[in-house]
């Protein structure tokens, strides 16, 4: 298993809808494997292909809730329905999302409270989640990432011009700039 790269908003993986992956194969495991690790050692609770540079329809995610029941898997080519999201004021605290493209920010942002995937796993078999709370909330997430789609391009202002202030402070937004997790601390 190796760690890898992530990539930095400005990237264009990131902002490119990504391609369908067409085979499971002991490559494609290896990928897998190596984005759990990755993800596991930034610390994230989702991980999606594009943010280690590779355009494909593949994400892993993994959370622990309340009662600490874990929740660990991988969607590949999947397909997400979701539930109108609630009306009303954001809640800067419980809403607040951040993304391991994006290291260290974190901003509020609404999204639906249910979900529905279905995709398949990497024996190719058939997988169908549906979920609430937290968990809508990564699946939903990491699925924008395979449309080319980070947080920051969903946010209102004021938030919006704030995560856009903090992008180039830092120098992002532009292509090449990646981070590796165990080596670079760019999310504290």
């Amino acid at each position: 298993m190796a760690i890898l790269e992530i990539c930095v908003t400005g990237d264009p993986v990131l902002h490119t809808a990504a391609r369908p992956v067409t085979a499971v194969d002991g490559e494609l495991r290896q990928l897998v494997s190596d984005m759990y690790e990755t993800m596991d050692l930034a610390p994230g609770v989702g991980l999606a292909a594009p943010q280690v540079g590779v355009p494909l329809r593949l994400f892993v995610y993994s959370y622990e809730d309340d009662d600490g029941l874990p929740w660990r898997g991988v969607a590949i080519n999947p397909v997400l329905w979701i539930s109108p999201p609630p009306i009303g004021e954001l809640d800067e605290e419980e809403e607040s999302e951040g993304c391991l493209s994006v290291p260290g920010e974190r901003h509020p942002l609404r999204r639906s409270e249910a979900a529905m995937l279905i995709g398949a796993d990497l024996e190719g078999e058939p997988v169908e989640l549906r979920v609430v709370g937290w968990r809508a909330r990564i699946l939903q997430h990491e699925f924008d990432h395979l449309n080319g789609i980070l947080y920051v391009d969903r946010l209102e202002l004021p938030h919006s011009r704030r995560a856009a202030k903090a992008i180039r402070k830092s120098g992002w937004g532009v292509p090449g700039i990646t981070w590796l997790p165990g080596r670079d601390d760019l999310e504290g």
